[in-house]
Formats: structure tokens, C-alpha cells, sequence
């Protein structure tokens, strides 16, 4: 294989310092002479200090007792609320969510069933990627919204399914562009929109085609930023952004609408 040619398993290794000097140093020269190729390891060596500097502090955090409990087979949610205050939790969830229903979001009476082992993920990596991104001056994304047929094109083709930026204009909110990202089970992507105050947003995409049951929306929170996440057609969508989650709400059912005319 051409020395020039490297793999992206070369390239991470690079990236996470994985190599031995040696070969460090060999790809550090070959990296010299492929500036578009230097550039992209040198992001996802900023995302790894932006996701060290932001989550590290959680590793000296105490374990949760819900973790613990759930560890010891536990359920301290059941010892706490009997069996009217678990009905009161549902209505006032119901309540939350009850704007969206009016959509065609999917009834969450019947739990799903194969989407809920990814969304605890969803949320969490959507949440990442907004943290590590968000706050970019120069570089927030890869591709910009004067390309947008291009970003669409591309990152449809990448996920291997058609995808749509919303638009959230009536939010007040214009598309900046957007990037493709690695997840756990292959490419995701990530587009982002910002209002006329600098507030930013982002909607983040996975898509998986054996995974047909959808569900409906669901509520995180990670670190301090919200995120709406939902499964339509085997793609996870996870909105997130630094806002009150009513707010958020809102975008998120423009959000389904514009994805589903």
C-alpha cells in the first residue's frame, strides 16, 4: 500500500497518541505533506481535548445510587413512588408532551422495542458532539449553508439514507452548515442552526436500517444541555441545545414537522 494512503485507523491512532515513536514520527512527515488530511486529524484531536476537558471532572464524581441500585438489581424508583405517584408522574409527562401528539408522533402506551437499546447513547453522543462544536468560532462546521445541497447530498450518501435539513426559520433559527462525525455503529451526521442572538442549536443523525420500530419523543438531559431525541424510519434524531426544554420543545415539533409534511 502507498506510504501516502493512510487508513483511518492509522490516522485515530495518530490521533489518540497510540504509536510508538517511531511511527508517530513517520506519519507526523507523511501528514506534512497532506494538509486536508493534517487538518482533519488536528479536529479530532481538539474534540478529544474539548471531551477530556469537559468530562474528566465526572470520572471523580460520586456513582449514582440509581447506577448502584440498578448494578444490585435494585429498583429505588419503585420503593420511592407507590403506585398513584408513578400514575401522576405519567400525566404530568403526558402533559409535557401532550402538544406533540397532535403530529403524529408515535403513542409511547407500548414500549418499543429494539430502538431503546441505542437511546440511551443517542442522547448522550448527540450531547457531546453539541458541547465540542457549539462553542467553535472558526470551524463550527465542515461543510457551510451556502453548500447545502452538497452537505445534504454527501452526508445522505454517507449515512446511506436521504436526509432533510429542517427548516426552523419560524423558530428563528438558519441553518450554519453541517459535518459528518463517528459513532459507535458508523457515520452520523451533525447539522447545525444558530439565531439572530448567537444561540445555537444542533440536530444530530444516526441511521441503522434494521432498526424499524420508531419511537416517540424522548427527554435528556447531559450536562446542562437538553436534548429531544426520537427514532422515524430506522434514523435517530436528538436535537440539543443550552435552553430551557420547553423551549426546545417547541423547535423539536417544528423540527418533526418539517421532517414529516
Amino acid at each position: 500500500m502507498n506510504e501516502r494512503h493512510l487508513s483511518d485507523q492509522q490516522l485515530c491512532a495518530y490521533a489518540d497518541e497510540r504509536l510508538e515513536s517511531g511511527e508517530r514520527d513517520r506519519l507526523r512527515r507523511l501528514l506534512e505533506a497532506e494538509p486536508g488530511v493534517a487538518a482533519r486529524v488536528a479536529d479530532w484531536q481538539a474534540q478529544n481535548r474539548a471531551l477530556h476537558a469537559r468530562f474528566d471532572p465526572v470520572l471523580d464524581e460520586p456513582v449514582p445510587e440509581r447506577l448502584l441500585a440498578a448494578a444490585s438489581g435494585e429498583r429505588p424508583a419503585a420503593r420511592r413512588l407507590g403506585r398513584v405517584d408513578w400514575r401522576r408522574a405519567a400525566v404530568v409527562g403526558w402533559l409535557a408532551l401532550g402538544g406533540l401528539v397532535g403530529y403524529g408522533v408515535k403513542s409511547m402506551d407500548t414500549p418499543p422495542a429494539a430502538p431503546l437499546v441505542m437511546s440511551p447513547s443517542l442522547p448522550r453522543q448527540a450531547a457531546i458532539a453539541h458541547a465540542v462544536y457549539v462553542p467553535e468560532v472558526r470551524h463550527p462546521v465542515e461543510v457551510g449553508a451556502e453548500q447545502q445541497a452538497h452537505l445534504v447530498g454527501w452526508l445522505s450518501k454517507r449515512l446511506g439514507t436521504p436526509l432533510r435539513t429542517p427548516e426552523l426559520s419560524t423558530g428563528g433559527f438558519a441553518l450554519m452548515g453541517g459535518r459528518l462525525l463517528p459513532g459507535g455503529d458508523g457515520p452520523v451526521a451533525q447539522f447545525m442552526y444558530q439565531d439572530a442572538s448567537g444561540r445555537r442549536l444542533t440536530l444530530y443523525l444516526t441511521h441503522d436500517a434494521t432498526r424499524q420500530q420508531d419511537t416517540a419523543f424522548r427527554f435528556a438531559e447531559e450536562n446542562g444541555i437538553s436534548v429531544f431525541y426520537w427514532v422515524d424510519g430506522g434514523t435517530g434524531y436528538a436535537l440539543s441545545a443550552d435552553m430551557p426544554r420547553e423551549d426546545l420543545l417547541q423547535i423539536a415539533s417544528l423540527v418533526y414537522r418539517e421532517l414529516n409534511p
